[in-house]
Parts: structure tokens; C-alpha cells; sequence
């Protein structure tokens, strides 16, 4: 005999659970995202032709610093969704498309 909490609650879905290693590595993915300023720098790199900026000019376009800048760009690049080419003084940053897509997937729930 089921008691009237029980008899209110929604049956349990069959839906598998996401493994954790999975979950863990999706969340991992997400933080690097969940900032605003990292945010606005991936959809500004990857809403360029070639998905590739030179680092001398997004200081000014997103209105902070540059040591603000080395910040964000090397926790973009370290979770990967990011690759950097010194090309003689300055930094240029690439999207990694096939990181952006598993970020794109990671939200697919």
C-alpha cells in the first residue's frame, strides 16, 4: 500500500544517468565558458572568417585590461577550446571548432 506522498510522485524515468566521468568533463568545459568576458571572446573569435584574432586588439574591443585579458585567454586555451600561435610580438588566438562543438553538445540534455 502506497502512502499519499508516494501516490503524488512522478514515476522514476528510465532515462540512463550521464556518467560522472562525463558529467565531470562536460562541467569542466562549461566553467571555462560560464564567464562573461570568456563568453564574449569565444563568440567574437569564433564569429571571425577564420576564427583566428590577433590578442592587440581585444583589449579595446571588450573594454578591459590586458592583463585581464592574459587571464581569460589562458583559461580558454587550457580547457582547450582555444590554441595560441605567437607570430613575432604578438598572440594569435584560434577557436578549436571540434571543442566548440563538444560544448555545443555538453548542452544537448
Amino acid at each position: 500500500m502506497s502512502t499519499p506522498a508516494e501516490s503524488n510522485c512522478a514515476p522514476a524515468a528510465d532515462a540512463a544517468l550521464l556518467p560522472l566521468d562525463d558529467a565531470n568533463r562536460r562541467a569542466e568545459l562549461l566553467k571555462a565558458i560560464a564567464d562573461p568576458v570568456r563568453l564574449r571572446l569565444l563568440t567574437h573569435l569564433a564569429a571571425t572568417p577564420d576564427g583566428t584574432v590577433c590578442a592587440c586588439h581585444l583589449p579595446s574591443q571588450l573594454g578591459i585590461t590586458q592583463p585581464t585579458l592574459s587571464h581569460h585567454l589562458k583559461k580558454l586555451t587550457d580547457a582547450g577550446l582555444l590554441k595560441r600561435e605567437q607570430r613575432g610580438r604578438w598572440a594569435h588566438y584560434t577557436v578549436v571548432r571540434s571543442r566548440l562543438d563538444e560544448a555545443r553538445s555538453a548542452l544537448e540534455l
